[in-house]
């Protein structure tokens, strides 16, 4: 498992990276989860139904574990990036960036200092109260991880002028909004494989993370050769379908009697 305090360290090196989207707010399938050789998950504020009380008692339990947790937050507010780092996540995904000026905002609310996250001694994240102002200033810096996530053209139109903003340290492509929003009805067009290649080459070239959602291993292993490095894979949505629907069919293959 991949300690809270350096994963982005350890993102940033480029070593293959496995997560997931937990839809589900309930602390629980985070200790679960934690125990699965899983590196991060990621909260789905954006398209789950996370409260401020259930994002609290799953970041708990991942500060409690070191699991090392983004949240995807809903929108690219200052009040949303805000409230997820204080209850512990190791940094955001922000979602919908189509222009470097978004990126630059997100990232800026992100971390402590003037007009962007303020100070707070006496979160989650900081310890309570427990840690020096120059040691959490430094820790801002350091751990918080922004993500951009890039799931419209206009978003690769600018994806150059987005991975060189400073203080945004990764790239996420999202193949299926990108796929809707070039009027495509699959994740197979020319147009798609193109902004893959495109956000891996400005990724590679200003040294951020790439990643992306994929269903499963076998597609994380088929877009590696675009650059990619870190997937979310899924989410526990999937596994719990898929596993249940396995062990129903085992059953109902039984001949009667048997």
């Amino acid at each position: 498992m991949t300690n809270t305090a350096d994963f982005r360290e350890k993102m940033l090196s480029g070593a293959p990276l496995a997560g997931t989207f937990l839809k589900t707010p309930s602390y629980v399938l985070v200790e679960v989860l934690a125990q699965s050789g899983l590196d991060f998950l990621c909260l789905d504020a954006e398209h789950a139904p996370f409260d401020r009380a259930a994002m609290d008692a799953c970041m708990a339990v991942a500060r409690a574990l070191d699991f090392p947790v983004l949240v995807r937050v809903a929108d690219a507010s200052a009040r949303e990036i805000l409230q997820a780092l204080d209850y512990g996540a190791a940094g955001i995904v922000v979602p919908h960036v189509d222009s470097a000026e978004k990126a630059a905002a997100a990232a800026k609310s992100a971390r402590y200092g003037l007009h962007g996250r303020g100070y707070a001694g006496s979160s989650r994240w900081a310890g309570y109260a427990t840690q020096t102002m120059p040691d959490l200033l430094a820790r801002s810096q350091l751990e918080t991880i922004v993500i951009a996530q890039i799931e419209e053209p206009e978003g690769v139109d600018a994806v150059e002028a987005i991975a060189a903003v400073e203080g945004v340290d990764g790239i996420f492509i999202g193949p299926a909004d990108l796929s809707v929003g070039y009027g495509k009805s699959d994740q197979t067009s020319p147009e798609l494989y193109a902004a893959i290649e495109r956000c891996g080459a400005a990724s590679k070239a200003h040294g951020k993370a790439y990643m992306t959602f994929v269903p499963d291993a076998a597609k994380a292993a088929e877009w590696q050769k675009y650059g990619l490095s870190m997937f979310f894979i899924a989410s526990e949505h999937n596994w719990m379908r898929a596993g249940a629907k396995e062990a129903a069919d085992g059953v109902h293959a039984l001949k009667n009697g048997a």
